[in-house]
This record gives C-alpha cells, structure tokens and sequence, in this order.
C-alpha cells in the first residue's frame, strides 16, 4: 500500500481540494450499503462529524468489506470528491481500504443505537468512542486550555501544589489516608495508637481536599497564583453531583480584597464560557440538540426555558447579581416556594443554603447568575476573613442556573491573632498549621482566592446531568473500575 501522509477528518471535511489523493485513518461508526457499494461513516475524534467513505466493490475487494463492522479500525485512502449526498460536503471515493483491527459485532458492546449514560458508564473503557462522550471530552480539552490560557494572559503563575499532605485545608475530615504501612501488621505505641513514626512520611498523611493552602504561601510572594490539579473527599456520597477524585482550579492572590475576587471570578466564568461558545460549536450544536431531544420525554413544567447554547450566552450577557447572604435569607423566606412549604429544606438565618434555595435566587428571581457574600462564621471555613459583626466571614460563592453553588471562596484572614484564635476554636491541631500561621507573622496582606470545580463547570458547560459523565473515569464509593 503506497505511502501517503495521513490528513485528519476534521482537516478532510473542510478541504475543498477536490480531486486529490488523501489518507484517512479512524473508526468504523456504522457501514450500510447495496451489492455494489459500501458506505462507511468514519470518525477519529478530531471532530463530531464523519467522514462517508465510499467503497466500490470494483475497487475493494469483498474479503476486506466483510470484515468491517462497527468498531473496526481502518486505513483508508481515496479521492476526495464533493458529496452527492446531504449532510456534508465532502466524501472519500476508497482506493484501498487496510483493516488494523476488527471488532465482532456479536461482542462489540457499541452498536449503532441509543444507549443509555448508565450503561455507557460501565464501558468507561469504550464510550470515547460515541458522538456524546467525544464531544464532552473535546469541550472538556478546551475549557482546561482556557483555564491556563486566562490566568497565564492575566500575569498570573502556575503552581502546584502537593497531593499528599498532612493538612485539612476544609476541616471537614473526610479525607483519604496514604499509608506504606502493612494493614496486617500495624506498628503501635505503647499507648496501643498506630505509630505514624513508622510510616514513610514519618506521621499521618492524606490525599489533599484542597491546593489553596500552599497557594496561600506562594501568593504571599509571587502575587497572584493559581493551581490546577486533582483533588479527594473521602464522602460516601452516591449523587449526582459527587466524585471522590476531582479537579480544582485555585487562584490565590495577594493584596485583593473581596470585591476584588468576585471581579476576577466573574471575568473568569465569562471567559471560558465565551472561549466554550467560540471554539467548539459542533460539539456544543450536537449537544443541544441531544438535550432538546432528551426534554420531548418531560412534561412540560419540567422543561428548559433555554437551550444550551442559549443559557450559556445568558451567563456572558448578564452582569452578576451580587447581594449578602443575609438579603438572599430575606428574599428566600418572602418567597411563594417557601410559603407554600415547597421547599424541601426550612430557610432561616443561619443555614447552609441548599442547591434548591441557590436555584431559586438565581433561576426564579433574580433570572441572572448570582454572587452571595457575608455568610455566617458558623458555616465557613477557618481562614475566612472575619467581618466586623463578629457572626459573618467575607465568603462569596458564586451561583448558576441549573448548578447552584459553581465557584467558593473568600477574602482570607490575614489577621495572627484571629485566625489563631479561630484555628483553636475548631479543634484544629495548631502544630499541623504552624506554617500557615507563621505567613501572618512576617508581612502579612491583605488576600482572596476562590475554588472552581472543574466538573462542575463542564457540568454547566456540556449540559450534562450527571457528574460522572464530564470526568474520563470517575472514582465513586464502591467504584474504582478502570
């Protein structure tokens, strides 16, 4: 077979260079055709559409057709023409067809119909190869680019910060231990505690929840950071919107105060929604149309009020809405869902607000994203900046359609003494955190920083309903296949 450098099918759908000889290589997507022709859809990820092959009999031979099934793998090479047909412009007129790897149709699991999310999950090893899943991990390629794209052109430097350590940076407890420690043999005290001394690191240690603490530390000195990289809950949580291993984006930046950080937080969503909606169109196309197809199921009250495209354009048109969370706990219990007792949880000062009270606020009234400020000490983390009031933190989290909580942060204690004290108020070990402590001692400043989820954004951004489906192989209690 003669040598001909391969070309991509994204490139072969755009070229209008009929006429002349090019190599296509892929993945059968479905192979139809009559006695004297074949037509064979070919995809190889660097785009949602395929490209049609069109085998002649008379050019290719019946022993090597008889092997194509969905699945297969090929070499193909041909002559591009303008396509007869609709639906695309261009198609392959084969020459030759080389089979790399066949796929048995009575065992490939992919064949050419509508298979549901749950069952495509327990083929995480293969469903890269449907139009959906292709498209969410070509968006999700994208938007992690114009992650580093936005805060590099913003000055900003990348840090990263370490998977393991011995801090809880949410003092939530729900941590995964690392250990080289045999789980048969422990070495004890003599007060019969497992002795950490022991262990490769010398004392306990755990897969992080979180790389802003060291962010923290390289802001005080570079100015503005950020992190990118995994992160762990140990939560037994089997929802929708849970994983135990997940991404962060953690910026932290020096000398920004709160309204400083819902600036930066707003600019940022805007940015990569708009670099989602300029630089993967198919993708997103296809997407919608497979939500609009997924509502003719629902009733009618159930329904979007907007597309995809739409309520992503909704995010980059509208400023923010930014309000206390004291205001947004007025506004919640004037509410006709909470009057009427529809709210599943009860709204008083002092709650930590459900997904169902952010979506009211953000899709009910005020019709526009929202950032909450203020909320109380109570239920916020210990190295939130503290208000005057002594009951509210300098928190804001910013609030999505369909999402709820999207992004966490806060301007940050910068104050010794009153994160000691708050340290010790939640039984955390001060000797765990003298480090932390110490960058208030010498030229502290005022600072923000915030989390994003990667997920979640490519939850907002893909449309998709279950968090499983935006993360190549998601790790979830009782589940670590693949």
């Amino acid at each position: 077979m003669e040598s001909l450098r391969r070309t991509k099918i994204a490139a072969a759908l755009k070229s209008t260079d009929f006429g002349s000889k090019v190599c296509v290589k892929g993945w059968v997507r479905t192979k139809r055709g009559s006695k004297n022709v074949a037509f064979i859809a070919l995809n190889d990820g660097s785009t949602i559409h395929n490209i049609q092959v069109v085998a002649d009999r008379e050019n290719i031979d019946d022993s090597i057709l008889d092997r194509i099934h969905t699945g297969a793998s090929l070499n193909v090479i041909g002559t591009l023409t303008e396509s007869q047909g609709s639906g695309q412009n261009v198609e392959l007129m084969a020459e030759s067809i080389e089979v790399y790897g066949e796929a048995n149709p009575d065992e490939y699991p992919l064949q050419p119909k509508k298979h549901s999310l749950e069952f495509l999950r327990e083929k995480a090893h293969l469903r890269f190869r449907t139009n959906t899943f292709s498209a969410v991990f070509r968006i999700r390629h994208a938007m992690a680019y114009a992650i580093h794209k936005f805060f590099n052109d913003k000055g900003f430097y990348y840090m990263h910060s370490p998977i393991i350590t011995g801090s809880d940076a949410e003092g939530a407890g729900e941590m995964f231990q690392v250990t080289t420690l045999d789980l048969n043999k422990l070495p004890k005290t003599k007060d019969g505690e497992v002795d950490y001394s022991k262990d490769f690191f010398g004392k306990m240690t755990n897969l992080t929840v979180s790389g802003q603490l060291e962010g923290e530390l390289a802001a005080l000195a570079l100015g503005e950071i950020y992190t990118f990289g995994p992160t762990f809950r140990a939560e037994n949580s089997n929802t929708s919107r849970h994983l135990a291993e997940f991404w962060m984006i953690e910026p932290e930046m020096a000398f920004y105060d709160i309204h400083d950080n819902m600036d930066l937080a707003e600019e940022m969503l805007k940015y990569l929604i708009q670099y989602a909606l300029d630089n993967c169109r198919d993708d997103l196309e296809f997407l919608q149309n497979r939500l609009l197809e997924e509502e003719k199921s629902k009733p009618q009250n159930e329904r979007s009020e907007l597309s995809l495209i739409d309520k992503l354009e909704f995010v980059t048109k509208n400023e923010f809405v930014r309000l206390s969370y004291t205001e947004a706990i007025k506004v919640l219990e004037d509410s006709k869902p909470n009057k009427k007792g529809q709210f599943q949880y009860p709204v008083k000062w002092g709650i930590d607000l459900q997904s169902e009270h952010e979506r009211f606020l953000v899709e009910k009234h005020y019709k526009k994203p929202v950032i909450l400020t203020d909320y109380p000490k109570e239920i916020k983390a210990f190295y939130m900046k503290q208000n005057d009031d002594n009951k509210t933190v300098r928190a804001m989290d910013v609030l999505f359609p369909g999402i709820g909580e999207i992004i966490g942060g806060s301007q940050r204690e910068e104050s010794y003494e009153k994160l000691k004290i708050r340290i010790d108020e939640m039984g955390i070990a001060e000797e765990d955190m003298w480090w932390f402590l110490e960058t208030r001692k010498f030229g502290t400043v005022p600072h923000s920083g915030y989390g994003l989820g990667f997920e979640r954004l490519m939850l907002f951004v893909t449309g998709m309903g279950n968090i499983r489906d935006v993360i190549p192989f998601a790790r979830t209690p009782k589940n670590a296949e693949f």
